[in-house]
């Protein structure tokens, strides 16, 4: 990151970085500098060339070049050029102020929108700043065009399942629950188990080594690396939400070149991190507003055609109760951003009818399973939003449909469908794209419940989402050229499953409520090694179990866990979900907090390693599966990112 400045001269770009790291800690001093280069790469920040390359793209994948300048001390940022491997890039750089603290006074961004190579290699990219006393500032770093291997028999259609949070006890502990073992041999696989192909993936964000669920599944649609809660962007030094530099999406890409489709499916809301990396670019994965607004103004550019999921309180009128619309996280865009890359200005609009608009623009809107099973083969377009917010979890939506729990009613939104009953819907719609499709399924509350800490419904989660995997390898069955991914963006709460239970349910019960602590819920009842067992869960013919609370049943442990009240037995309501609009109104009022405040009765403490609330993600490495054309490629240890260029060497066409 090291720069240097002489008037009218120009600087060796690969020497120009040796000096990085003092150069931003010396930021307010008076040398000319220039602190952050876009696309990231080591180069710049190290000065090393031969760390690995940290920004990478195919022919023709947009984004965007920027950097930070910081002048002399009374002068300031009159011009700016970029240049690859010596070139000059053309089209307008746009000089703009930057706006967080801390920059030295005068610090200017200049930026440079949608640019595309299709030279495959690494090559320098050097910006050259002018400033008002004539001198030249200058720094390089770099990037590169990974060269697709266009094999025979292309991909037209590509699915990518993702298990928030979805680590690999996570699949083994919904392994031994949908079919047990016998003498040390599994009695059943689950549908991820039987796709051919296994790759080890490495999971670090941009700034971590453990990442939140923005950069986590950005890496799959981008085939970059971001900041934690950022997607589709690189980091910039302005507070605006919505101006970062751009990264061109799977999806936008290949309906720009392909004409293909794109479809969104979550038990998320829609606004939530993982599913917005698909469709939408921002700093921000809070700004609901802008978020969902995103979804229909830029729907041309992405090809989007299905999004289902939570979320209608973005979609609302801020007029209308349950709305959560707001002027503070809505979005305007710079005008050399949406005119660069050719997408809707947006605009300040809490009092949006959003739901009226996708109806006006030829969507399909359905708010329950009901109207969703009715929805005929002539829809070209299909929104669904099921709840206010988050979805609930296949443990309630199951014992809702069995009248045996009320909390889909308190939550008011009793007909809300399966996941693998969304899925099989969207690729009823997206298959009818001459062109092809690109579908992200995701099953969210495996990792919101493995926050929680609350073992029976993650792994409800994960069998609802292994039934959405299943629906999709049917699908690639009847349609061979699909390939289909089942992968997650992180590992979330360390868990692992560290034996079965000793004692039968009753007993565990009458435990549960005699205030014992570790002497009755520890001693005697978590058995390890031998002493684990088998346990044996039933399953209904619904696929799911005909209960949780087994005698001698599985018992799970979380590493990365907060403090939390542990009684080993199903809970009857799930933790309060702080992003519902009724929250704090009964009945969810009623629900607990947190995880001390749940199984007390039991009395059984289990001190957390970390000092928030609930449990965290983890750096841990996770599995990805594939299956179908193109799927030999994923083998292996890889990073995240690469998933993306294996995906697009399967599917983009020469």
């Amino acid at each position: 990151m090291k720069t240097s400045m002489h008037p009218r001269g120009r600087t060796s770009g690969r020497v120009g970085a040796v000096l990085g790291v003092l150069a931003l800690a010396a930021a307010t001093s008076a040398a000319p500098t220039v602190l952050r280069l876009t696309p990231p790469s080591n180069l710049f920040r190290f000065g090393n060339p031969n760390l690995p390359v940290v920004s990478r793209f195919i022919a023709g994948q947009r984004f965007d070049l920027q950097a930070t300048i910081a002048p002399d001390e009374g002068q300031t940022i009159t011009g700016a050029r970029f240049l690859v491997d010596g070139v000059e890039v053309s089209g307008p750089v746009t000089l703009t102020p930057a706006t967080v603290n801390g920059l030295p006074v005068n610090t200017t961004i200049a930026t440079l929108r949608a640019y595309a190579s299709e030279s495959y290699g690494v090559h320098d990219l050097t910006v050259e700043a002018t400033q008002s006393d004539g001198a030249v500032i200058s720094a390089t770093g770099n990037f590169e065009i990974v060269e697709l291997n266009f094999g025979k028999g292309r991909a037209k259609n590509v699915i990518v399942l993702i298990g928030d949070g979805l680590g690999i006890a996570h699949r083994t502990a919904a392994r031994i629950m949908a079919h047990g073992a016998s003498q040390g041999k599994v009695n059943g696989a689950l549908a991820m188990d039987r796709m051919p192909y296994t790759s080890s993936v490495i999971t670090h964000s941009l700034n971590s080594i453990v990442t939140d669920s923005s950069p986590g599944s950005s890496c799959y649609s981008s085939g970059n690396k971001a900041n934690n809660n950022q997607h589709g962007v690189f980091p910039d030094d302005t507070t605006a939400v919505f101006d970062n530099p751009r990264v061109e999406l799977m999806g936008e890409f290949l309906h720009r070149t392909q004409g293909t489709a794109l479809g969104i499916v979550t038990t998320s809301d829609i606004f939530d991190a993982t599913p917005a990396a698909w469709a939408t670019h921002t700093q921000s994965r809070s700004a609901g507003t802008g978020i969902c607004d995103q979804y229909l103004d830029d729907a041309n550019a992405t090809g989007l055609r299905v999004l289902m999921g939570g979320g209608r309180k973005w979609h609302l009128p801020n007029t209308e109760r349950g709305s959560q619309r707001s002027a503070n996280n809505d979005y305007i865009l710079p005008e050399e951003l949406h005119t660069a890359w050719g997408i809707a200005p947006g605009v300040i609009d809490p009092e949006r009818d959003l739901i009226a608009d996708y109806e006006a623009a030829g969507w399909t809107y359905v708010a329950d399973n009901t109207e969703l099973s009715e929805v005929g083969p002539d829809a070209k377009k299909l929104l669904g939003l099921f709840t206010l917010s988050n979805m609930n979890v296949a443990l309630d939506k199951i014992d809702g449909r069995r009248g045996n729990s009320n909390v889909v009613d308190d939550y008011g939104f009793p007909d809300q469908p399966m996941l693998d009953e969304m899925t099989v819907k969207a690729l009823e719609v997206l298959s009818q794209n001459p062109s092809g499709f690109v579908l992200m399924v995701e099953a969210a509350s495996i990792d919101k419940q493995a926050h929680n800490m609350d073992s029976e419904r993650w792994l409800l989660d994960t069998l609802e989402f292994d039934r959405a995997v299943d629906r999709c390898l049917q699908f690639a069955e009847a349609n061979p050229k699909t390939l289909v991914i089942v992968t997650a963006d992180h590992e979330c709460a360390g868990i692992n499953i560290i034996g079965g239970s000793r004692v039968t349910d009753a007993d565990l019960e009458v435990r549960a409520n005699s205030g014992g602590g570790a002497g009755q819920l520890r001693n005697g009842v978590v058995g390890t090694y031998e002493s684990a067992g088998f346990p044996r869960y039933s399953l209904d013919a619904d696929g799911y179990p005909v209960t949780t609370n087994i005698d001698y049943r599985m018992l799970i442990g979380y590493a990365a866990n907060a403090d939390r009240y542990e009684d080993w037995r199903t809970n009857p309501l799930p933790l309060r979900d702080s992003q519902q609009p009724f929250n704090n109104e009964p009945p969810l009022n009623q629900y607990p907090n947190g995880p001390l405040n749940r199984d007390t009765a039991g009395n059984f403490l289990v001190t957390g390693q970390i000092a928030d609330p609930v449990a965290a993600h983890t750096a841990s490495d996770i599995l990805q599966s594939a299956a179908g054309r193109g799927a030999s490629r994923f083998t292996g240890v890889m990073d995240n990112t690469d998933t993306f260029f294996l995906i697009m060497d399967a599917v983009v066409r020469n």
